[in-house]
Parts: structure tokens; sequence; C-alpha cells
């Protein structure tokens, strides 16, 4: 089958203290950070996926209201 596009990454919105519990959990399991922007830090999952934990307050990103 042709696959015509995919799906680039999963984010999950999380308060800043929660983001911060799960990277040190992230990070005392051995899973590599790859990459971090403004509030957010990326990484893989078990299967590969891209994960982000986004740490931006509900109805805004990056600074901007967002409905």
């Amino acid at each position: 089958a042709e696959v015509l596009g995919s799906m680039h990454h999963l984010a999950i919105s999380v308060t800043p203290e929660k983001q911060a519990h799960l990277r040190s959990k992230l990070e005392a399991a051995g899973v590599p950070i790859d990459f971090e922007h403004n509030s957010s830090i990326y990484f893989n999952g078990p299967d590969g996926e891209r994960l982000e934990l986004l740490a931006d307050k509900l109805g805004e990103m990056y600074g901007e209201t967002v409905l």
C-alpha cells in the first residue's frame, strides 16, 4: 500500500512540575532527550515513535493564546 503521509510526533501536554518529574524518570531509565525547545522536550518511545512533553499552559502555545 502506498503511504501519502504519516504522523510526525505525538505531543502530550503536562504541567511544568509533571514534565520535570517525567524527565527525571526518563533519564533514570536511560532514555536520551533528543531535543529541547522552549517548554518542550522530545524523545523516542520504545517503538521509535517521536514523543513530546509540552509544558505550556493550557490555552497557550509559545506564549500566545490559542483556542
